[in-house]
């Protein structure tokens, strides 16, 4: 089942801001010749509390590497870094790629870390950064000069996203927040709690918590006290398995109620790793529904052995558009060349180049040619702010220890 909603409505609803134009003209397609070099960074958290999603994010954006290499002319040198999901380590290893002449980077993936090392390294530096994860609404405006964009939708979407959910699926009128006490976390719990209170729902107690505690029993008591119908946690995976430790142990035989996490907690290990099938768990996490999804899977799968998870097709998406649109600049192409024609290669007008004929996007944009990238995750059509235009979210629960999609919410303009 597909729901759509109207994008703007939604960012009205928890007081979005309009979108600020990008002065500044973009540059034009082609004059990269036969072969060349593209040279991107990977910058994730292949360890920390977000670890186990992130080595798989990661993984998305190398499959473009992988799948083109042998494919085309084209030569390609991938550059990997470890946040460890902390700000000053993604500082010091986002300060490595630039060291080593990096001109653009997929990542950061947590929105704390993304927005230090936006501000700190690559704006500074004129290098592009593409996160396929980030999600913190405060990227939206950050005063980047064009060089940080997104794979991912902003939280300003997903939080009425979850009041819905909770509202429609699980007829809650009360609802109670746990969330990490980071930029991630307070802005996806105000946009949540903002949206629910809007649509006349009553929100008890909010409580935030730290990353990588040894417990969070008494954070969970004081959450659940008022005992309401929804506790909605917001966290990263590792933080994740101890709290829900502590929530099946101490508090979920006696609260007849429901718990509904966002992306950064869908992870497909979590069940086996707490301890219990956590079937009392919803979930939303942006959808992997763009043209070339089905393409991406089978790459992914014969590349990985495994499924997509979350936010493996935006890092896919992420290092397309960044391959595409540096041979569109040119040999030798700075983060200022590759900046200028992002636009020129993913957003509407051109032959259409999907994961499916990729290979062939470079050699027409190489000759040339104009192309219209469109992506595993969505169509990845950039505003003047490096967002996404128009997006979508699987609506989850947690079966048996699976994670299954329920339905697919769309946002169109």
């Amino acid at each position: 089942m597909v729901r759509k909603f109207n994008r703007r409505q939604v960012l009205t609803t928890v007081g979005g801001a309009s979108v600020v134009g990008l002065a500044g003209c973009l540059g034009d397609i082609g004059g990269g010749g036969d072969g060349g070099e593209i040279t991107y960074g990977v910058l994730m958290p292949e360890t920390g509390d977000l670890g186990s999603l992130g080595v798989s994010i990661r993984d998305g954006a190398l499959l473009v590497e992988s799948q083109l290499a042998d494919e085309t002319d084209f030569e390609f040198d991938v550059q990997t870094g470890d946040t460890e999901t902390d700000p000053e380590a993604g500082i010091s290893a986002a300060q490595n790629l630039v060291d080593a002449g990096v001109p653009a980077v997929v990542g950061p993936a947590a929105s704390n870390v993304n927005l230090q090392v936006t501000r700190q390294i690559f704006i500074p530096n004129q290098v592009v950064g593409i996160s396929p994860s980030s999600t913190a609404p405060a990227v939206t405006d950050l005063d980047d000069d064009g060089y940080i964009f997104r794979t991912a939708p902003s939280d300003a979407l997903q939080g009425p996203v979850m009041a819905e959910v909770i509202m429609d699926n699980l007829d809650a009128s009360t609802t109670g927040t746990l969330y990490l006490n980071d930029d991630y976390g307070q802005a996806l719990e105000e946009s949540y709690v903002a949206a629910f209170e809007d649509n006349g729902g009553e929100v008890t107690d909010r409580v935030s918590f730290e990353p990588e505690q040894a417990s969070y029993a008494s954070q969970l008591g004081s959450a659940l006290d008022a005992d309401p119908d929804v506790l909605m946690v917001v966290g990263f995976p590792q933080s994740g398995i101890t709290l829900f430790r502590d929530y099946y142990d101490n508090y979920a035989d006696d609260w007849d109620g429901n718990v509904i996490v966002p992306d950064g907690l869908i992870d497909g290990t979590l069940p086996d790793e707490v301890g219990n099938p956590m079937n009392d768990v919803w979930g939303t996490a942006p959808s992997a529904a763009g043209p070339g999804a089905d393409r991406f899977a089978e790459l992914y799968e014969e590349e990985f052995d495994s499924e997509p998870a979350v936010f493996n097709s935006h890092a896919y998406d992420a290092a397309a558009v960044i391959s595409l649109a540096s041979v569109a600049a040119g040999d030798d192409p700075s983060g200022t060349d590759i900046r200028d024609n992002i636009r020129e290669v993913a957003n509407p007008g051109g032959e259409t180049v999907d994961a499916t004929n990729l290979a062939e996007g470079l050699e027409m944009v190489a000759d040339g040619d104009e192309v219209n990238y469109q992506g595993a995750s969505s169509g990845v059509d950039f505003d003047d702010n490096g967002d996404m235009q128009a997006v979508s979210y699987d609506v989850l629960r947690y079966q048996d220890g699976e994670i299954e999609t329920q339905e697919t919410v769309d946002f169109e303009n």
